[in-house]
């Protein structure tokens, strides 16, 4: 039954190429493929077909646009030979689509940490003669083509066939910055790529239901598609696959922490109390796994938040802590929903302990100090001047950096996240981006060509040489959904639209234009509603503010 939801929320549309990269020097006609095609083999003469014919050893590059999740669909003709073979690479970068796979042996790069881990995106396949084959699905923006046999290939048509989930944008945000435009339009669209089976986080790597890594992308959906069930299903997934009295939340005791502010998000959301009753027994067996990841009045079962942090042993620790409490509180919270005093009282007592913790220090992690500011277990003003402030955009994460401009925003420094939007998130645009990436320092653009370009001799590959821990080089996604913050901040914060209810029935408007001169837009609600807000600077700098409300929904501003 599932699956068959799963078919009718999944649509698959044709893209076709834009232009070609690049092409072996003897390979002529390319071109052809960027013309509008029928999609039939052939696409010219009959049988005869109008395509480009591969020889063993030609190749060609094509550049689809935009990043997307789905297949190739390639296109054989006549001219071509009965039992041609082409070696397929897909790649959201091109550098991506010249690299070898790990331990290939290939005549590429010997360090080339390309991988299939997840999606086959580079192999090789028989095509059929006067017919099409799919090779799919992974994430990509590029593909590259070589024959690899020696029967000749002849290419008719090559198109993606692009797979998405059926979800309308009903959260909105435009502004006089184009720039920041360009940043929500790709924050929304990330998060948009990631939902599809399930909420995954990645296209191409890590196509897994990470639950910590969810909660950001929760929140850009919740504001931009409102209530879509792909997040009581990812939920609901990861409570059938871990036992709570022996696992943590993809092995990851900080992801059960997230898995909890998950569904407390959801539920404060959309005010569903029949899903809430559903994993009730669920969720009081998962606070009793988090209490006992408690030692001495604080937590000591994990310590992971994002990479940045993962060699900052205090920071982590104290930022763990900061996640711990906001989770006993969000249990209390839901435990009063339910009505379960037993498990509200042991939330309130642990958010208690974990509240006397009261000398934690980030030691210059951004990301714990944002944590540590949004619990309250240090004032957002002093962790803004004595963290989040310093050093730029050093330290910045595309996961917390959601968390970052939300305490900057608590510091009363809105401005600097707007700044931190334009800089952070729009340098990967500068980049070539089209989604946005799993891990990003903009240390790394120094001297490095875009990514979508070919190779430049004496220029960093921004895609193949950075990158650590798992996300070595080619390894590295290009489409994480959990750097999709800006698309939840901008509505949040400089529209000024937030819920303050269960169920939102009760929205705060409070907008802020800062440097900007007018902001418009709309934050999503349950069943498919939105409120609607336009945003002008007056000449004396006061603003115009225009709302547009259900009228069962109170509008405070």
């Amino acid at each position: 039954m599932l699956d068959m939801v799963l078919a009718a929320a999944l649509v698959s549309t044709p893209v076709e190429p834009v232009r070609i990269v690049a092409a072996s020097e003897t390979l002529s006609n390319a071109q052809f493929l960027v013309e509008r095609k029928f999609a039939q083999v052939p696409e010219g003469p009959f049988i005869a077909g109008g395509g480009p014919v591969l020889s063993k050893g030609d190749w060609l590059i094509l550049d689809f646009g935009r990043e997307l999740h789905g297949s190739l669909q390639i296109g054989a003709g006549g001219r071509g030979g009965r039992g041609a073979k082409a070696r397929i690479r897909l790649g959201e970068s091109v550098a991506e689509t010249m690299s070898e796979l790990v331990g290939s042996g290939g005549a590429g790069d010997p360090k080339s940490s390309a991988t299939n881990d997840h999606a086959i995106r580079d192999d090789v396949i028989e095509l059929p003669w006067l017919g099409r084959r799919e090779f799919g699905p992974s994430g990509f923006r590029f593909a590259r083509i070589d024959c690899v046999g020696d029967v000749p290939l002849q290419l008719e048509y090559v198109r993606a066939i692009s797979t998405m989930r059926r979800m309308k944008r009903r959260g909105a945000f435009k502004c006089s910055d184009e720039r920041l435009n360009e940043v929500w339009d790709t924050a929304a669209r990330t998060v948009h790529l990631c939902c599809q089976d399930y909420l995954w986080d990645g296209i191409k790597r890590d196509r897994l239901v990470w639950m910590g890594d969810t909660h950001p992308e929760t929140m850009a959906i919740l504001s931009v598609f409102g209530d879509s069930r792909v997040i009581p299903d990812s939920l609901s997934y990861m409570a059938a696959t871990t036992d709570p009295s022996t696992a943590w939340m993809n092995g990851m005791p900080t992801y059960t922490l997230w898995w909890i502010r998950n569904l407390a998000e959801w539920y404060r959301y959309t005010g569903n109390k029949r899903y809430l009753k559903k994993n009730a027994r669920y969720l009081a067996a998962t606070f009793d796994r988090v209490v006992s990841g408690m030692s001495g009045g604080q937590w000591l079962a994990g310590t992971f938040l994002d990479w940045p942090t993962e060699n900052n042993t205090p920071g982590k620790t104290a930022g763990t802590q900061a996640l711990a409490l906001a989770t006993a509180r969000e249990t209390a919270f839901l435990a009063k929903e339910l009505g379960d005093a037993e498990l509200e009282a042991k939330a309130v007592s642990l958010a208690a302990e974990l509240e006397k913790l009261d000398s934690l220090d980030p030691n210059g992690a951004k990301s714990a100090a944002a944590l540590l500011a949004l619990a309250g277990l240090r004032e957002p003003a002093d962790m803004f001047e004595q963290v989040l402030g310093k050093n730029g955009n050093a330290g910045v994460s595309t996961f917390y950096g959601y968390y970052m401009l939300e305490a900057m925003s608590a510091a009363g420094e809105n401005q600097r996240a707007l700044d931190t939007v334009r800089e952070y998130w729009g340098a990967m645009l500068d980049m070539g981006a089209t989604s946005f990436w799993e891990d990003f320092d903009i240390a790394w653009t120094n001297n490095a060509f875009r990514i979508d370009e070919m190779p430049v001799e004496g220029k960093k590959d921004i895609h193949g040489e950075y990158g650590d821990y798992c996300y070595v080089g080619f390894r590295h996604s290009l489409c994480h959904g959990w750097s999709a913050g800006p698309a939840a901040w901008l509505i949040n914060h400089v529209l000024g639209i937030r819920p303050l209810d269960v169920g939102c029935r009760t929205v705060e408007v409070k907008p802020f234009l800062g440097d900007l001169e007018w902001a418009e837009g709309a934050l999503a609600l349950p069943k498919g509603r939105s409120v609607k807000v336009r945003v002008d600077k007056k000449p004396d700098g006061s603003l115009d503010v225009k709302i547009e409300a259900p009228e069962d929904v109170c509008v405070i501003e």
